[in-house]
């Protein structure tokens, strides 16, 4: 959830206001309660099929698919070859919606997912990975938001009146309503919720077999309507959870399976309840369950910069943050993939926390979708495709497959030093894989410590031997080639 700033939005400068729309989000949802995945120092991996664990950076793919009729985004393959060009990006986190997906009860849009499978094409071609986001805000446009299609949205005529910030639109009697019918916590006329894990069955089944898609993002930003907090997390949205995990399962017995947690609470930095979800793959390595939670923090949800206490609540807000997402990761025994983080980079120091996010991430070993692809103020091009200040912050060096058990990566600017450490495992395949931009590195990279294994100047990989180093730990140095 996030509280965007618009002409009419939120200004954090308007102190008052900007509480009282915190205080009354907060009160009105109450409180808050591939091949193998490695785990090292009890830190799990999304990998590939040869078995390497992936550091996956993107962006989101597009928030003009939640409103265009037709709900495909706005880009084209240039668009794509762009973004892999410009960017260096590897990952996608690609937006469907179940009112295409479903439009009548049962009956399934093929057309819709064969003009997705187009995309998905266009970024594979790229050398992206592909997660599917069946994307929901404000449920659906029956109550003015979008995902759920008409005929699953039971408000029983309750009203949702506009609102200068979308985000209240959540706490609308309407949407509360079409919520609580979806979820089960008032009797609705039919099981909404095996309605959707249908939906998702279909589509795992027409992209199980397409090598550019990682795995399924079963929801956006869930929100419990009246019921909230761990009661909810526990309650309705793990048991819709285990019922798709299950019903994909079925017809997709490899991919990777994102979760996410409640949105109010979890994407400011408070504890989330969601619980320990099975995969009927089985536990352990063989699970491929990942959590992908999203970061806003409320200063600058609320169209704050990051300067004076608005950097300093922030700060503590990436903190507590971060601290509750290893928590939670922990007891899923997942990996962690940062689904959304982004801002308006207009606000003052939105740079310097975009660079701050990043290297949480890095320290995390967590994946990113940026928020979004979009052209404008949030993104790496303005309305006119030009780049912003916001690209040369995300396009930075960083491994992309690690042949092993990643231990560390980091980028030192000032030396131009990519620095890598992992360790290797039976089992695990190709070569240890890293992304050098540029403007960094224009004629490529010297490796130290290791073994170059090949150079692609087009994509700007370079390739390490995954054997470098023998059985112990392989510890890289990579710098500009003179």
């Amino acid at each position: 959830m996030r509280l965007r700033a618009t002409p009419r939005a939120i200004r954090w400068t308007a102190a008052g206001t900007a509480a009282a729309v915190a205080v009354a989000l907060l009160v009105a949802v109450g409180p808050a309660g591939a091949g193998p995945a490695h785990t090292a120092a009890g830190h799990r991996w999304i990998t590939d099929d040869q078995g390497r664990a992936l550091v996956l950076t993107g962006l989101n793919t597009a928030s003009s698919a939640k409103s265009r009729p037709d709900g495909l985004p706005w880009i084209k393959e240039t668009d794509v070859r762009r973004e892999s060009d410009e960017l260096g990006s590897d990952f996608v986190r690609l937006l469907i919606q179940w009112r295409n997906v479903e439009p009548a009860p049962g009956a399934y849009d093929d057309g819709y997912l064969d003009a997705i499978a187009e995309r998905v094409r266009w970024y594979g071609a790229r050398g992206f990975h592909v997660m599917l986001d069946l994307h929901q805000d404000v449920y659906g446009p029956a109550v003015k938001g979008n995902g759920a299609p008409a005929w699953a949205t039971e408000a029983e005529g309750l009203p949702v009146a506009e609102r200068g910030q979308w985000e209240l639109k959540y706490i609308e009697p309407g949407t509360v309503r079409a919520f609580d019918n979806f979820w089960g916590t008032r009797t609705a006329s039919r099981d909404l919720r095996a309605h959707y894990a249908a939906a998702w069955a279909h589509v795992a089944a027409r992209f199980a077999d397409d090598p550019a898609v990682l795995g399924y993002d079963l929801m956006n930003e869930p929100f419990g309507g009246s019921v909230q907090g761990p009661a909810f997390e526990a309650g309705p949205l793990a048991a819709l959870y285990r019922r798709t995990i299950t019903a994909v399962r079925e017809v997709d017995h490899d991919s990777w399976i994102f979760v996410e947690p409640e949105a109010v609470s979890a994407n400011w930095g408070l504890p989330s309840g969601l619980p320990y979800l099975a995969d009927p793959r089985g536990t352990g390595d063989r699970a491929r369950i990942s959590y992908a939670p999203h970061l806003y923090p409320l200063p600058m949800d609320l169209g704050g910069g990051y300067t004076g206490d608005s950097a300093r609540w922030v700060d503590r807000t990436l903190a507590s943050w971060r601290e509750q997402t290893e928590k939670t990761a922990r007891r899923l025994g997942a990996p962690v993939l940062i689904g959304e983080y982004g801002l308006d980079i207009k606000l003052p120091g939105a740079l310097r926390y975009v660079e701050k996010v990043r290297t949480m991430a890095q320290d995390m070993g967590a994946g990113t979708a940026y928020w979004s692809n979009d052209p404008g103020p949030w993104a790496p091009w303005d309305h006119n495709l030009r780049r912003t200040p916001l690209l040369p912050v995300l396009d930075r060096p960083e491994p992309r497959a690690i042949a092993g058990d990643p231990v560390a990566y980091t980028w030192d600017e000032p030396s131009r030093t990519l620095a890598v450490r992992w360790r290797p495992e039976p089992g695990v395949r190709g070569d240890t894989e890293v992304y050098l931009p540029a403007r960094f590195f224009p004629r490529g990279g010297v490796v130290t410590g290791g073994t170059q294994n090949g150079w692609d100047a087009k994509s700007r990989i370079l390739r390490v031997a995954s054997g470098a180093g023998g059985a112990g730990e392989v510890s890289v140095r990579i710098r500009p080639r003179p």
